[in-house]
């Protein structure tokens, strides 16, 4: 059935999406306002989305630069990034936070491909249980009366050139992701 199939789609793209975000956050040599995109800053007693109380610029390729709206949370923050896994040193003036953005070494270059890989197997694993929870569902439908056979095997071999193609769309942002972390 088609409602079976769009489902499982719609999961599938959700998969790779999730995906992407996760790579945002994996610090590579070239300085990005999405790093900071799962940081919270202590503000009046709330925990906030750093993007949502400073403006964060990126004036050269390896510099940060945030800017608090309020000059009473440059230590917040500041405290903040320190505290968070992307280990960066922030350094403020009273009116701007700079985070100078180190290249990374060769090591952490490797890590970092091998987390990326990680995240990736786990997609496609999530794609194809996606699959399986297709075909199981196509299956029960037959079973019911609701599907021939044909219909049966015609819908399950759409759900994996579905299932094929979310694949390489995972192969594809992988690819990217690495050549972004590899490059100095």
């Amino acid at each position: 059935m088609h409602s079976i199939i769009a489902a499982s789609e719609d999961r599938m793209k959700k998969t790779v999406s999730s995906l992407k975000e996760g790579f945002s956050s994996l610090r590579t040599g070239r300085a990005s306002a999405s790093l900071f995109d799962k940081i919270r800053v202590d503000c009046y007693g709330d925990k906030s989305p750093l993007s949502q109380v400073a403006n964060i610029s990126i004036p050269e390729a390896r510099l940060i630069v945030i800017q608090p709206w309020d000059k009473g949370l440059i230590g917040e923050i500041e405290k903040a990034v320190r505290s968070s896994e992307l280990s960066l040193n922030p350094s403020n003036d009273g009116k701007v936070i700079r985070i100078a953005i180190p290249p990374l070494t060769e090591e952490r270059r490797k890590e970092l491909v091998k987390l990326a890989k990680n995240q990736a197997e786990q997609s496609r694993v999530a794609i194809r249980n996606i699959r399986r929870d297709g075909n199981d569902e196509l299956k029960k439908v037959q079973k019911n009366g609701e599907l021939t056979e044909d219909e049966e095997s015609r819908n399950a071999e759409e759900l994996q050139k579905l299932t094929d193609g979310y694949i390489a769309k995972v192969n594809q942002v992988l690819e990217e992701k690495e050549k972004e972390i590899m490059e100095v």
